[in-house]
Formats: structure tokens, sequence, C-alpha cells
């Protein structure tokens, strides 16, 4: 993987590359800022930018951007970033572990649901708009797709827990909010 990046790109230094894939696989299903990532590899925020763009390209990951409509306690500029590939992401912070012993399954499910969503979208020229949804006041939705005019959220639970729908989302946007678990997950990820 890391030989195809640095053979395509202008990368010089691969264990940037590594460190900024690490920071991005542990904050997965998390909000990403560019300047705590470029704080924390000890490079610029323009480098990070860059770096994140060629991993895009490459197929590596993709950023998912906040949802808004300028209501005004809406999150408007952030953006969550997924790899294609779990194993991949398991791959760089080298945790192989069954699921049952995993502290991060919560993320796993949530990464799993939104790339597969992700690749039937593209696989089938469905020209779908995926985001995800948080106010300033934590209330969110985990995905957002915006499709023909129709707004659609989702939340996804891996264990049994009722989930909580803002009902601002649901009044705001006249959207429809389905829960998305080990029951039903299927009909989801093949549209």
């Amino acid at each position: 993987m890391y030989r195809d990046i640095l053979a395509f790109s202008e990368i010089r230094k691969p264990e940037v590359l590594e460190k900024l894939l690490q920071a991005l696989a542990l904050q997965v299903g998390s909000e990403v800022n560019y300047n705590e990532l470029s704080g924390l590899i000890g490079i610029n925020k323009i480098t990070v930018h860059k770096y994140i763009e060629i991993l895009e390209k490459g197929y590596i990951v993709f950023r998912l951007n906040s949802f808004s409509r300028n209501i005004r306690n809406e999150i408007k500029q952030n953006r969550k970033i997924f790899f294609y590939d779990n194993g991949i992401r398991n791959m760089i912070i080298g945790n192989f572990n069954q699921l049952d012993l995993r502290v991060d399954k919560g993320a796993l499910w949530e990464n799993f649901l939104v790339s597969e969503r992700r690749k039937q979208n593209l696989y089938k020229d469905t020209f779908a708009k995926m985001y995800f949804w948080r106010t300033k006041q934590q209330q969110e939705i985990d995905f957002v797709e915006e499709n023909n005019g129709k707004i659609c959220g989702f939340e996804f639970k891996w264990n049994d827990k009722k989930a909580k729908i803002p009902q601002n989302f649901l009044e705001t946007y006249k959207a429809e909010v389905r829960v998305i678990d080990r029951n039903n997950f299927r009909e989801f990820v093949k549209i």
C-alpha cells in the first residue's frame, strides 16, 4: 500500500504518511481537525490536507463532510474520515483481535456501514450526497444521505440500544431517520 502511494505522489517522508494514517485510524468515526493532526504529526496543516487528498486518490480513505443548511447551532466545517476497508485500518493500528474483545467495535461498525454504502452509491451511480450531522449541543445523526431532494438519516447501533433521534433534525429537514443494526444492515448496504 505504502509503495503504491509513494510511487504516485510527491511524498518525501514516508514516516509522516505512516503517522498520519495511524492518527486517522485511531480517530475513525470521529470528527477530524487538520490543525490537531498537524500538531500531532509535526507537519503543517496544508501538508496534512495534501496527504489526505493523496490517500483519497489512492482509495485508502474518504471524507464525509458535515450536513448543514445554515441553522445557527449546526456544525458546518468539520469532517470525518473513513477507510474504504476495515482490514487496512486494523493493519495500520496492528489490531486484529476478535470483535468481542475490541473496544473500538462501534467505530468499526460505523466505518463498515459508511464505506459499504459509499461503494454501493458509487457503483450504482445514485448521485446521492453523503454527510454526517451534528449540533454544537452534541446532537447527531451518524449518516445523512441526500438524493433527489429527499433527506434520509441513519443511526448506527452495534448493540440493541435504543437510538435517540434529534427532534430538531426531523422537524427542520422533514427527514426520515432509520436505525441500522446487525439485524437490518444488509438492506442498508445493498441499497
